[in-house]
């Protein structure tokens, strides 16, 4: 997804016209629905359309075939305007077996069009997704436009000249179906072409089935356009602000931020990581960056990631180390290592539904008491969280700026939804971003390992092998001024005390917290944060089109909280805080400013939907006197 669209370039559409769609194509695990998802997001993007996607994974890593357990789905909605969300009801689901019917078609709104490998239908399909009888006959599916086609062996027929086996070829019914899909939706299925060309470069015959397949699909449906409940449809290319864009995932883009981050710093990055799900793309992304001076580790567990991480910070690197709540649990230890070090590294969470293994695959916002307050002692440290797969590039470089600023470990968080989604990405100007270049100790006369910087209280970093400036370091707590192990009761405050303010002193140095939509006052301000963002935006824009006194207001520091946030927030007469988890933001203000926020909670391992979000908003105006 590299290919870069001008937005202002993009053509008039032409025929039958919509605003947006929701896509959903869903089948086995294996059966490469990921793979035509991402695909067709390509074509969409290049087609000039704002988007957003939902990759929805089973758990388990190869489930029976046919069964519930191993549906994999692919969602994405675009349009002609600003596309916030992946959509809350499905316009279009494409579904390989009945076990991904039966998934799926509570997502699909009524009215809409389900098409379906009829091949799959038979006995044995049915009795493994659990249904006693047919819904393509049994009246179930009355609500809905339904298109059941011979999916699988329209596939065999088209691919049958090719060479490839029977397998192979059933093997190619994803991409049957994407070709149809882009004919619904008039995409160009060339971008599609080149990469089948150079994916299956050294497997011609792969390559020449996988290509037959996609051109069948799409013939198929110029060939049965008189079907009343199959007709082509066009959305217009949204008119974005000119520029450069491409497609990106929350991972990608965090991996670039990263090293923008390190790059504004002058530093070499060392990413050290143990595989863990939705977390381990972070480490395939990075090792493929070596060119641009990265480093990467994949540690034998968890703690020993984390403190390799803390390693190459104390060498002069920028060391980073990512995991999701499970993998940030074993890395407490260290992460307090890292406190009371005082030594810069990033630590990035994708979270994912909990407790313990949990909902592996599935996002959740469960870990921000863990990113605040999860570790022993006293032991405070800044906090961020990303709003968009976009946003994920601007907050990897606030996190690197603040953790070598201020000589300090940083809990980035993300989630699954970010870490796998995907939109239009406009390619930022590298030149506006400020360098914050790192200086290191290089004086040996009156060196002093812990002397802080006045303005941050951030202690100096030395390098290993600096004459001079040899010095003790580890989790033992260290003399104020000499830098030596000390275990004097007035010293272990002062240090707690010194801890405490450089962190709650990094509020004045981060943008003041402002209002994303509405006004600064009001009679509801929906706070949120991280992934939440989008759903938010959308549901408080429909009712503030309404005439709604309602402000959206979403925070990206979550840890130091930004210094003029009180004072917004008493300027309103309620505050709701949506989340997906049990009410942990909202805890959080009410401790701290004693407002008395109501929470608004979710925890189904999926987003909020617009409409969920803007009925409890208009419930909670309703509410109020």
């Amino acid at each position: 997804m590299l290919d870069a669209i001008k937005a202002a370039d993009v053509p008039e559409p032409d025929g039958t016209v919509v605003d947006r769609a929701v896509v959903r194509l869903a089948g086995d695990s294996g059966d490469g629905i990921q793979v035509v998802g991402g695909q067709f997001t390509l074509a969409t993007a290049l087609a000039g359309n704002d988007l957003a996607t939902f990759p929805d994974f089973p758990a388990e890593i190869r489930a029976p075939v046919g069964t519930t357990f191993g549906v994999s789905a692919y969602q994405i909605q675009f349009g002609s305007d600003r596309v916030m969300t992946a959509g809350d009801a499905v316009d279009v689901l494409v579904a390989m077996n009945p076990a991904a019917l039966k998934v799926n078609l509570p997502e699909v709104r009524r009215g809409g069009l389900v098409v379906v490998d009829a091949d799959s239908f038979a006995e044995k399909g049915l009795a493994k997704a659990g249904y006693a009888a047919n819904p393509l006959s049994d009246g179930s599916l009355d609500g809905y436009r339904v298109v059941a086609v011979d999916m699988s062996s329209q596939t065999a027929r088209a691919v049958a000249d090719t060479g490839v086996s029977h397998k192979e070829a059933l093997r190619c019914k994803n991409l049957w179906a994407l070709g149809l899909v882009c004919w619904l939706y008039g995409r160009d299925r060339e971008p599609t072409r080149a990469w089948i060309r150079a994916k299956f470069a050294k497997t011609p015959a792969i390559a020449a089935a996988n290509l037959a397949a996609l051109d069948a699909g799409h013939a198929y449906g110029e060939t049965v356009e008189l079907h009343e409940d199959l007709r082509g449809v066009s959305v217009p290319p949204a008119r974005l602000p000119a520029g450069d864009y491409r497609t990106v995932t929350g991972t990608e883009a965090l991996a670039w931020g990263l090293m923008f981050g390190a790059q504004l710093a002058g530093l070499g990055m060392t990413f050290c990581s143990y595989p863990i799900t939705p977390a381990s793309q972070l480490l395939h992304t990075l090792a493929r960056q070596k060119r641009f001076g990265v480093v990467t580790f994949q540690a034998e567990d968890e703690i020993a990631a984390a403190c390799a991480a803390i390693g190459a910070s104390f060498a002069g690197s920028l060391g980073v180390t990512s995991s999701s709540g499970p993998g940030i649990a074993l890395k407490t230890e260290a992460i307090g290592l890292a406190v009371a070090t005082e030594l810069p590294l990033v630590v990035v969470n994708a979270q994912r539904g909990g407790p313990s293994t949990g909902l592996p695959t599935k996002t959740e916002q469960s870990d921000l008491y863990q990113a605040v307050f999860g570790r022993n002692a006293d032991s405070p440290l800044p906090v961020l969280a990303a709003r968009s797969p976009g946003d994920c590039f601007d907050v990897a470089v606030e996190a690197v700026r603040i953790a070598t600023t201020f000589m300090t470990p940083v809990l980035l968080l993300t989630d699954g939804y970010l870490a796998n989604a995907s939109e239009p990405w406009r390619l930022p100007d590298l030149e506006t971003y400020a360098p914050f270049p790192v200086r290191f100790e290089t004086e040996a006369e009156g060196f002093r390992p812990f002397r802080r910087d006045p303005g941050t209280l951030a202690r100096v970093w030395a390098r290993p092998g600096t004459p001079g400036l040899e010095h003790r370091i580890g989790g033992i707590e260290r003399d104020y001024d000499t830098g030596d192990i000390s275990y004097d009761p007035a010293n272990h405050q002062r240090m707690t005390d010194a801890r405490a303010g450089k962190i709650e002193g990094i509020a004045d140095h981060i943008a003041p917290q402002s209002v994303d939509q509405g006004e600064a006052t009001g009679r509801l301000a929906v706070v949120g944060w991280g992934s939440t963002y989008g759903p938010i935006s959308r549901a408080v824009a429909e009712l503030r089109r309404e005439g709604a006194a309602v402000s959206h207001i979403h925070l990206r520091h979550i840890w130091p909280l930004p210094a003029n946030l009180a004072g917004l927030l008493e300027g309103f007469e309620q505050v709701l805080v949506p989340e997906m988890n049990n009410g942990q933001l909202v805890t959080l203000l009410r401790a701290r400013y004693l407002v008395p926020a109501r929470g608004l909670n979710k925890v189904t391992g999926r987003p909020f939907k617009v409409s969920e979000l803007a009925a409890a908003f208009r419930a909670a105006l309703e509410d109020t006197p």
